[in-house]
């Protein structure tokens, strides 16, 4: 009885298997397939593969798309991936677009970015849990990004006069996202709102969830930003819609999210004010590190030795 033949496997002939060299590959797919690996995997592992894919680990247009997230699965530390951060944003060589840094930035971070021309060309910046509160270092920061169109911060403190800045510095904004949701670090809310509210008149998307703000602020608002499609109230129960900017607010806002209105699928965690303690702030994901115990001293020191 004779033996059956053997089915061909997918992509395998009679004769041969088909042998693919990843590095015939042309430059531009193999940077399509490693900008989705990751920025900490691609400078500690990726770049060391062989020197084509070094070359294009160091072109400056793979790094106009910056997106780090401390997750706290991985050992590399606060401190460690900042580092990596700076390299990233070094190798960009002025050509950044859009940066999301999340959960283990520090002030040192931004005032990197605010060296030279690193962000000049720079749209859109999203930074989570930065921790510090050196305020001159925002202000550096946008006074070297006249074409930012987006600032998202949350749980990071800028002060009311690098809001201000933004105001004068940053005429292309269009989206700023500011949400402290009860964090115990706010800033006072209505002075706050009113620095940025009257010089962004091109405002269009704002969102503030949480804030202390009264009716003062928001009135601000409404007056300094004529052109506002979107603004984002949930969490601000210091606002009283009832009266007459609560019915402008709902009149003029074509996208307009209420005090009361769930924050299903918001990231933050919101502060309960039946919490034991008055001080507690709270988010998702909190890894418990604060201010005081983790030391940052020095992971700047290499890199300032490339400006």
């Amino acid at each position: 009885m004779s033996r059956p033949e053997k089915t061909p496997k997918l992509n395998e002939t009679t004769e041969s298997i088909e042998q693919r060299n990843w590095l015939d590959l042309p430059d531009d797919v193999t940077s399509n397939i490693l900008k989705r690996v990751g920025v900490v995997e691609i400078l500690e592992s990726a770049q060391k593969v062989c020197t084509a894919w070094r070359r294009i680990c160091k072109d400056p247009a793979m790094w106009r798309v910056i997106d780090m997230e401390n997750l706290g699965d991985s050992a590399t530390t606060h401190p460690q991936l900042e580092k990596l951060c700076m390299q990233a944003i070094h190798r960009s060589r002025g050509q950044l677009v859009d940066i999301n840094v999340e959960y283990f930035p520090t002030n040192q971070l931004i005032e990197f970015l605010a060296h030279g021309e690193r962000s000049s060309q720079l749209r859109r910046l999203q930074v989570s849990h930065c921790y510090g509160s050196l305020n001159k270092s925002w202000s550096d920061f946008l006074k070297k990004a006249p074409l930012l169109e987006e600032l998202a911060l949350t749980f990071t403190t800028i002060s009311e006069e690098a809001v201000a800045d933004a105001s004068r510095y940053c005429p292309m904004l269009k989206s700023f996202i500011y949400n402290n949701y009860g964090w115990k670090y706010s800033n006072s809310a209505d002075d706050f709102v009113i620095a940025f509210a009257k010089g962004m008149p091109q405002l269009l998307h704002l969102q503030l969830t949480g804030s202390t703000m009264t009716n003062k602020g928001l009135q601000a608002v409404l007056e300094g930003c004529p052109n506002l499609e979107s603004l984002d109230l949930r969490g601000c129960f210091s606002i009283n819609l009832g009266e007459s900017c609560g019915k402008l607010c709902k009149e003029r806002i074509k996208n307009l999210r209420l005090p009361g209105d769930s924050m299903e699928g918001h990231k933050v965690a919101p502060y309960t004010s039946d919490s034991e303690d008055e001080d507690e702030y709270v988010w998702d994901d909190y890894d418990g590190i604060s201010d005081g115990e983790v030391d940052f001293s020095g992971v700047v020191a290499e890199y300032y030795s490339l400006l």
